[in-house]
């Protein structure tokens, strides 16, 4: 890495200063026995060979943290390597427990506005749709999950219970007042009739002779041949007659429909019994087999619609969902209420999930750490480190030169004398 090749040029270049320096101290000291005996000479000594052991001391000391010093297996020395998989999980532990802190996170997390964040990217349609489309292509696979048998077997025992229970009745006596409303009833109405004039008309024949048969097991042979056919046609005739007078929108059949359907929302919204009777009547729709078998097929039909509109990245699943989002991102917009409420539901899940992620953290650093060869975290952590620790190596001898000079000024004042 570009990053690593500087840091181990950088490194070379203070390593060279720190042994250059120590090299200087040995030839001061060297420098001060040739010269001629003398006050001077012995300050220099004192201070030079001060600086020496200062230096040699501490490049032993930094050393001994990656390798062991020339090689030389001393006891306690290569400490990081011998102790790699220590370093990582306390290292882990700093980094989960110190950094990783609950009022930290609170911190961070009043900072960052979350809904803000969210809102942007809702309110950036280049940004949700993408989104949009994953979500879309999820679908197959979520709804062939569905299609598991113990998955449809739960789902028929909880349809019947949720559809059927008392709950249901107030949900109904709703989508009746809507429907009463929008005046759409009529419609339903008009639907009706048409489907009995056309099952009527398909089946007329079918119809005559099942009525002049029962004519004739009431009234015997002779009355069924001479009044059968005509008795089935007058029947026929009155039940058209009737549906024709029903067709007008001011029909008193009509108006009765009406009438009817609002008392039934009257009973189901304010008596108990009529709600439990409605509960129990479609619980017992729901659970008959021809009705299972209906709802299979409808739900096998919806499924497969559904998986052929979802991977069309310009199908009506995808607009859907670039809708919701944009739906949530106006109100994020418009709502400062909502922001409030995101941002808090959003802090209390980070923070109750921050005990776990502590220990997946002290968990991740530990085996990352741990995992490394030797040769990688010694290099790892020296090209990190060992520019600070040639400081180290450098203010030993530069501190050893002035304290042995300092040494033996002090000496010298105090006895008159130094003892080499």
């Amino acid at each position: 890495m570009d990053h690593d090749v500087e840091l181990r040029a950088n490194l070379r270049r203070h390593r060279g200063f720190a042994t250059l320096l120590l090299l200087l101290m040995a030839a001061l000291t060297l420098l001060a026995y040739a010269l001629p005996i003398g006050w001077g000479a012995d300050l220099l000594a004192a201070s030079a060979k001060a600086g020496l052991v200062g230096g040699l001391a501490d490049w032993f000391a930094v050393t001994a943290l990656f390798r062991h010093p020339l090689g030389i297996p001393i006891p306690h020395t290569a400490i990081i390597p011998a102790q790699k998989e220590r370093l990582g999980r306390g290292l882990g532990r700093f980094v989960a427990n110190q950094v990783f802190t609950e009022a930290e996170l609170q911190r961070v997390l009043r900072d960052l506005d979350l809904s803000a964040i969210l809102r942007g990217f809702l309110n950036d349609p280049v940004a949700t749709r993408p989104a949009a489309r994953a979500l879309a292509r999820m679908l197959p696979r979520l709804l062939t999950t569905l299609e598991d048998g113990r998955a449809r077997k739960l789902l028929g025992r909880l349809l019947p219970r949720m559809a059927g229970s008392p709950g249901a009745a107030p949900v109904v006596a709703r989508a009746l007042r809507a429907l009463l409303a929008s005046g759409r009833h009529q419609a339903v109405f008009d639907v009706a009739i048409a489907q009995l004039k056309t099952v009527l008309v398909a089946k007329e024949d079918d119809l005559k002779q099942a009525i002049a048969a029962r004519v004739r097991d009431e009234g015997g042979a002779l009355v069924g041949w001479i009044g059968g056919a005509y008795t089935a046609r007058k029947i026929l005739a009155l039940i058209n007659a009737e549906l024709e007078k029903v067709e007008p929108a001011d029909s008193a059949l009509r108006q009765g429909f009406e009438a009817w359907i609002e008392a039934e929302i009257t009973r189901l919204e304010t008596d108990p019994e009529r709600a439990v009777a409605l509960g129990r009547a479609i619980r017992g729709a729901l659970q008959h087999p021809a009705v299972e078998r209906w709802l299979g097929d409808v739900w096998t039909r919806l499924r497969n619609a559904l998986a052929d509109d979802a991977a069309n990245p310009n199908g009506r699943t995808v607009a859907l969902l670039e809708a919701a989002f944009a739906n949530a991102g106006t109100l994020l917009s418009e709502d400062p209420g909502a922001r409030d409420r995101l941002n808090q539901g959003l802090q209390s899940i980070l923070l109750a999930l921050l005990p776990t992620a502590q220990a997946r953290i002290e968990s991740f650093i530990g085996g990352v750490v741990g995992s490394w060869n030797t040769a990688e975290i010694t290099d790892k952590i020296e090209l990190r480190v060992g520019r600070d620790l040639q400081f180290v190596r450098i203010n030993g001898t530069l501190v050893g030169f002035v304290a042995g000079g300092a040494l033996f000024l002090a000496l010298q004042a105090m006895f008159g004398r130094v003892v080499d």
